[in-house]
């Protein structure tokens, strides 16, 4: 630890180093919290949003399926 006299006051500069260190070690941490936390969101979002289309695909699919079924059984019993 070392004092330092500058304009009649005693720094300590150990501390101050030290502050400095804890304070980037601590946004580092939090940027990363922040970042995983973002990642994980989005990762999220990005689920729902293929689930939905891939909900609303599947929807399309089959309502074609089932019109065409449909159609045929109908072509069938007019045919009769």
């Amino acid at each position: 630890m070392a004092n330092v006299k500058v304009f009649g006051r005693t720094h300590r500069l150990t501390y101050r180093h030290t502050d400095r260190q804890t304070d980037r070690q601590t946004d580092r941490q939090t940027d990363g919290q922040t970042d995983r936390q973002t990642d994980r969101q989005t990762d999220r979002q990005t689920d729902r949003q293929t689930d939905r289309q891939t909900d609303r695909q599947t929807d399309r699919q089959t309502d074609r399926q089932t019109d065409r079924q449909t159609d045929r059984q109908t072509d069938r019993q007019t045919d009769r």
